[in-house]
């Protein structure tokens, strides 16, 4: 099928890549289906792009590249909702907020989106967790890099 997209143009996509966000992504409720597309000559960022909406493409990123101790447990619902079976099949990111200063972009890692591999079911969740924030810094800043 084809779609268009905020950052890649007009493309096609297998359909059979298509993650299913049963309810939506807090404050889209509406886009239910996304496609993971990766960024030309980057390994680490990609695209959630939004199959219905054009313009929704938000930057993710895998969080443990950035941060080595981000650690949370997903909730029985959760687990229930994306019919996860085997924690193999678990494919965690982190919508990012893009600065024009690149060392100052920032993860949303208060609300990870959990992909099962199986099935293409994907959920945004919202972690309770006094650790995380929603504008975590990808990289250590100068004043702290020698404090760490």
């Amino acid at each position: 099928m084809n779609i268009n997209t905020k950052y890649h143009g007009e493309i096609e996509v297998n359909e059979g890549s298509l993650l299913s966000f049963e309810q939506g992504i807090p404050g889209f409720a509406e886009e239910k289906k996304f496609v993971l597309l990766p960024l030309p000559e980057n390994d680490w960022f990609h695209i959630l792009q939004s199959v219905s909406t054009p313009q929704l493409g938000f930057v993710v990123t895998d969080p443990f590249l950035f941060t080595k101790e981000f650690d949370f447990e997903l909730d029985q619902g959760s687990v229930e909702t994306l019919g996860l079976t085997d924690e193999k099949n678990v494919k965690v990111l982190t919508i990012l907020t893009m600065k024009e200063a690149f060392i100052e972009s920032t993860a949303n890692l208060q609300a990870p989106i959990i992909i099962n591999l199986a099935n293409n079911k994907a959920k945004q969740v919202i972690l309770n967790e006094p650790n995380y924030q929603t504008k975590h810094l990808l990289f250590a800043q100068p004043e702290q890099a020698g404090k760490e």
